[in-house]
């Protein structure tokens, strides 16, 4: 039996078993895929503190080697249950791995919805991008589209107006659905534009990065071709915590409802990360709540062990 399973490999993840071994607790990682999570689509990260510039891929292999090093095991599997046995849990997997722990931190992060068009998944990180603090400073003085018109896409367009040449806003609907107050904002910029009711059905490329994106309307059918440097996706985000919503109450949203303290109502169940309700998710929150829900964790195991 393991003093602390978690469930997800991504930052919040990784910090969570760190500081289980570093607290002389025994964790397991069950992560269904690689490690890193979304942090591996960026391939500069500069914001992160103390660290001047590294790649999404090089802190989650630093981080995973760092876990390995202090003696967290990992198995790659996807975790679809957790049973609540009262003073111990089962983590239960697709695979049929059934793992024993004294508490468990589920740390299953989010995926960005997709346009689903051929050669997406290809150009994130060469010129398709999720999250304009992280990677808006490397489309400084040039042309980046925004797809999406809710408050998501309108706040990355602020940001990417403060620093891009031209900022275009492609939205599938007849108008802008964000707040009134953001639409404001950005009408008061001149490098702002926004197309309504169109769709954007094809990505333009040269040697391997993007160029630009074809567009459709909606209304006439008329298909046209936008250039730009980068384009940043804002259609929404997916946490995939149904499997364990019967342990822990979700929000209207799909998100774990709980707070900064990554506590569930389930005595000995922790939620941390994206996969959490909160209002910032970036990879310093991510690592904060994996420490958060670990330590907590290790707490919860020293008294029930008393």
């Amino acid at each position: 039996m393991y003093d602390i399973i978690i469930v997800g490999g991504g930052p919040a993840g990784m910090t969570a078993a760190l500081y289980a071994q570093r607290n002389g607790k025994s964790a397991l990682v069950v992560e269904k895929a690689g490690f890193g999570g979304q942090i591996t689509h960026s391939p500069k990260v500069e914001n992160y503190p103390g660290t001047l510039q590294m790649s999404g891929n090089a802190f989650a292999d630093s981080l995973l080697e760092q876990i390995l090093a202090q003696g967290a095991e990992i198995e790659i599997e996807k975790a679809v249950a957790v049973e609540d046995r009262g003073d111990y849990k089962i983590v239960a997997t697709e695979e049929g791995g059934r793992y024993e722990g004294r508490a468990v931190v589920i740390a299953t992060g989010v995926k960005h919805r997709m346009l689903g068009l051929p050669g997406e998944e290809a150009l994130v990180g060469e010129g398709i991008s999720f999250c304009a603090v992280c990677d808006g400073d490397f489309y400084a003085g040039q042309t980046v589209c925004v797809a999406g018109g809710g408050n998501s896409a309108l706040q990355e367009a602020i940001l990417l107006a403060e620093k891009c040449k031209e900022v275009i806003i492609l939205q599938d609907l007849p108008e802008l659905t964000g707040e009134r107050k953001l639409q404001e904002a950005l009408a008061a910029r001149d490098n702002v534009r926004a197309i309504c009711d169109t769709r954007i059905d094809g990505l333009l490329t040269a040697d391997g990065a993007l160029k630009g994106v074809a567009i459709e309307s909606r209304a006439t059918g008329e298909r046209q071709e936008v250039a730009c440097d980068g384009l940043f996706v804002a259609i929404g985000l997916i946490p995939e915590n149904e499997p364990f919503a019967a342990l822990a109450a979700l929000n209207d949203w799909g998100y774990f409802d709980s707070d900064e303290r990554c506590l569930t109502r389930t005595p000995g169940l922790f939620v941390a990360g994206d996969c959490r309700s909160k209002g910032v998710r970036q990879l310093t929150t991510a690592v904060a709540d994996g420490a958060t829900a670990a330590l907590a964790a290790c707490r919860y195991i020293d008294m029930e062990l008393s």
